[in-house]
C-alpha cells in the first residue's frame, strides 16, 4: 500500500504478489494509482516512485488475481485486508488466514478477546525466519504465511 490524499492518510493498493503452493511467484506486479501518491511508505511498502512508472491498471490486476485464486485455497495473513484492497471476496471455506488461526493468537487479558500476532513475530517464532527487518517484501510475506500454513495444516484434510 501507498498513501494517497492529504498527508498520505488513505491507503491505496500499489503491489500484488501471489505465490503457489511451493512458494514460487505466480504474480508480482505494481498497480497504477488513480490519485497522486503523497506517501510512498517505502520503509513499509518497499515501493518507490519509479516502481509505479510501469504499473498495471487496477482492473487488469484484479482480473489476474481473480483468475489465479478462483477455485483454489487462498492462504495469507489478515486476508481480509488484502481482499478489501483488491475489492474482492473469496469463500471462507477456501481461505486459510494465519492471523485468525487460534493457536497463533493470544488472549489480551484473562477472559479477554483473542488477538492475532504479527506475521513478523509468527515467522520468527514458528519458522525461524526473519522478515520485515528492512523494506517490506510482499513476496517474503506471502511465503511466510504459506510456510506457517504448511507447517500447521491438518494432514489428510485435503487442503
Amino acid at each position: 500500500m501507498v498513501g494517497v490524499g492529504p498527508d498520505g492518510e488513505r491507503s491505496s493498493l500499489a503491489r500484488v504478489c501471489i505465490v503457489n503452493a511451493e512458494g514460487g511467484i505466480l504474480l508480482d506486479v505494481h498497480v497504477q494509482q488513480k490519485e497522486r501518491v503523497t506517501d510512498y511508505r517505502t520503509k513499509f511498502s518497499g515501493i518507490r516512485p519509479k516502481d509505479l512508472d510501469q504499473a498495471w491498471p487496477r482492473e487488469v490486476v484484479q482480473a489476474w488475481v481473480k483468475d489465479l485464486v478462483t477455485g483454489r485455497v487462498l492462504v495469507g495473513h489478515a486476508l481480509h485486508n488484502d481482499l478489501e484492497a483488491l475489492e474482492m471476496s473469496h469463500p471462507a471455506t477456501g481461505s486459510r488466514d494465519t492471523a485468525r488461526y487460534p493457536p497463533f493468537m493470544f488472549q489480551q487479558a484473562q477472559g479477554g478477546r483473542y488477538k492475532s500476532r504479527s506475521l513478523k513475530q509468527l515467522s520468527a517464532e514458528e519458522l525461524g525466519l526473519s522478515i520485515q527487518d528492512g523494506e517490506h517484501s510482499p513476496v517474503d510475506d506471502a511465503r511466510a504465511a504459506l510456510y506457517l500454513y504448511l507447517k500447521h495444516r491438518k494432514v489428510g484434510s485435503g487442503v
